[in-house]
């Protein structure tokens, strides 16, 4: 048996998120293990680097699976694209080191939140877009998105705190980009929590709006408390864009 990494992209606006549940078989994990098991004449299970909730997308998504079947990388690659629903495409799939783990290999993942920040109507992307009409001052964003980066608590960004679980993460970049209409909140850190980066959008955005202060960011920080912080913003923003690894596990 052997492991094999894939590196996924999918259209997650018609799927409940990406991992298999028990009363839908509309997520993406639960297409990919339909279609592997299949193919393998066995159930399998493709483990992912994370999971993406309902409505989220992925560019760069990262699973691995064990395989018996005696087909080449480039055959099982094939049967994947060719069976898996149009929205899921497989990009790549490679063996990989016995050892190497979707999940608990990872080092680091970046994120993109797109945003359309114009009132002219948005025709060909409003579904992988969220739109706010109203001018966002970018450099107040962009002064509330320093703070958040290095090692921080950011209890205040997870929509679930579990009192065993540390909500302690290290953000290595946030960035803010403007290109036209388009405004990128991509976020790039050694692990998220739950709903964190939308949650982290959303504040920085009523930064943005002048709703608040960019100071508030360091705040919410040091007293780490859910309600205090911005909305959590629409999913359909939401790219998975890469999930990053040590050089003897790529």
């Amino acid at each position: 048996m052997k492991n094999y990494k894939m590196v996924i992209s999918y259209d997650g606006s018609r799927y409940k998120g990406w991992q298999s549940q028990k009363t839908t078989d509309v997520t993406i994990q639960g297409k990919l293990n339909g279609v592997l098991s299949r193919l393998e004449g066995s159930r399998v299970s493709v483990q992912g680097s994370g999971r993406t909730d309902a409505g989220v997308h992925a560019s760069g998504q990262v699973a691995h699976v064990h395989l018996s079947v005696d087909k080449s990388p480039e055959e099982i690659l094939a049967y994947l694209n060719e069976y898996l629903p149009e929205d899921i495409g497989v990009m790549e799939l490679k063996e990989a080191p016995e050892r190497f783990h979707a999940r608990l290999s990872a080092v680091k993942k970046t994120y993109c939140y797109r945003i359309y920040n114009s009132s002219l109507p948005n025709v060909f992307e409003r579904k992988w877009m969220y739109a706010i009409p109203e001018p966002l001052d970018l450099a107040a964003m962009r002064q509330g998105a320093s703070y958040l980066e290095g090692t921080h608590d950011f209890a205040a960004f997870c929509a679930n705190v579990s009192k065993k679980k540390s909500t302690v993460r290290t953000i290595e970049r946030v960035a803010v980009i403007q290109d036209g209409r388009e405004v990128d909140i991509v976020i790039t850190g050694n692990g998220f929590l739950h709903k964190m980066v939308r949650i982290i959008t959303g504040t920085l955005v009523e930064v943005g709006l002048g709703q608040r202060e960019p100071m508030d960011i360091k705040r919410l920080l040091e007293e780490g408390v859910r309600r205090e912080a911005g909305v959590t913003i629409p999913a359909r923003g939401l790219i998975l864009q890469e999930v990053e690894y040590g050089k003897h596990m790529r």
